[in-house]
Order: C-alpha cells, then sequence, then structure tokens
C-alpha cells in the first residue's frame, strides 16, 4: 500500500498550490480520501474530505473557499487545490485513506507546504 503525495514547496503568500496523492496496493473506490496537515508545534488537523463517489465535500473553516479537494478514480489519485494561500497555512500535508466499510486508514508521508514572502 502507497499514497505519495507531490506538489507541495515554498509559496508566497495568495499563492496557489497543488497538492497530488497517487494511491497504489488497494482499491481506491472503497476509501474516503482526506487531506491532513500538521504545522510545528501543534496538532495534526483535518483540512478537506472528499466521498468515494457522491456527496459533497467537507473543508475546514479555516480553509473554506480557498481549497478544493477532488478525486479522480480512474487515476486513484486525489487531489488538493489551494489558493489565497496565508502563512498560517504552512505545514506538512498529509493524505489520508478511509476504508468506507472497515476500520482500515493508511497515511501518506507528507510533503511540506511553506507560505512565506
Amino acid at each position: 500500500v502507497q499514497l505519495v503525495e507531490s506538489g507541495g514547496g515554498l509559496v508566497q503568500p495568495g499563492g496557489s498550490l497543488r497538492l497530488s496523492c497517487a494511491a497504489s496496493g488497494f482499491t481506491f473506490t472503497s476509501y474516503v480520501m482526506s487531506w491532513y496537515r500538521q504545522a510545528p508545534g501543534k496538532e495534526r488537523e483535518l483540512v478537506a474530505t472528499i466521498p468515494i463517489v457522491d456527496g459533497s465535500p467537507r473543508y475546514a473553516d479555516s480553509v473554506k473557499g480557498r481549497f478544493t479537494i477532488s478525486r479522480d478514480n480512474t487515476k486513484n489519485t486525489v487531489y488538493l487545490q489551494m489558493n489565497s494561500l496565508k502563512p498560517e497555512d504552512t505545514a506538512v500535508y498529509y493524505c489520508h485513506a478511509r476504508n468506507f466499510w472497515t476500520t482500515y486508514e493508511y497515511w501518506g508521508q507528507g510533503t511540506q507546504v511553506t507560505v512565506s514572502s
């Protein structure tokens, strides 16, 4: 099982980044996909979640209107489009998969996002 994140980096405030998470080794369409983040000295927090097929994504209040989560079930990939980035968005971003019917879950290794001028 692998969740491989990419797309992180250094961006100026107000800029954009698109994170990708490529999944392999499990049935992607049986898993709810999410992005979490963890800033230095803080607990890991849920950023966004997207259902398997139908239903609306959910977002943390701090990112609503700026971030968009999406998934491509044909490519086994989940994305996080991040716009209007703020310094407080600086964190390691983690991809997470949770099986809809069981307790199985998987984490990616994380990708660093730094928002700074």
